[in-house]
């Protein structure tokens, strides 16, 4: 299985590509996780777009996001990995492959989430931490959890 990561910005996306990037987004997670919600959001206009391809199969994804446009650090979310890739280490691979990026791009930020709280311990060994209280997020629930990469 030979698998590549693009970074790509969201005018660098063909066509072709944001409607793969649509098309996972919604089976896994308003089909998938059973929750209806408008994915088009309009953030990824402003974001970074990580790719996970085995060959022209789009298998996994997360977008970044520069300081002070989710949180005042950076962010990554919308990781996904397709339901038939699971279990083989990819959504760590790219999740430190998103952290990467950032701390490449803004290396004097930390990084923040909003994870699915069921993924806390994920997100834990990652060397993220939990920030605040467990909310509702489109009916599932999520905790603010943070990377310190950068003390202030």
């Amino acid at each position: 299985m030979h698998i590549e990561f693009k970074w790509k910005t969201f005018d660098e996306l063909t066509t072709d590509e944001l409607y793969k990037i649509i098309h996972l987004r919604q089976k896994v997670f308003i089909v998938e996780q059973n929750c209806p919600y408008i994915d088009a959001d309009y953030a990824d206009q402003q974001a970074n777009h990580l790719l996970v391809l085995e060959g022209k199969n789009l298998i996994g994804y997360l977008r970044a996001f520069e300081p002070g446009y989710k949180y005042s650090e950076s962010s990554i979310g919308r990781i996904i990995i397709d339901l038939d890739y699971r279990k083989k280490g990819l959504g760590e691979r790219i999740t430190r492959a998103g952290i990467s990026y950032l701390l490449k791009k803004f290396p004097n930020n930390n990084i923040t989430i909003s994870a699915q709280y069921r993924l806390l311990s994920f997100y834990n060994k990652l060397g993220f931490l939990e920030r605040g209280s467990v909310y509702l997020e489109d009916d599932i629930d999520h905790i603010e959890m943070c990377l310190e990469c950068f003390k202030k």
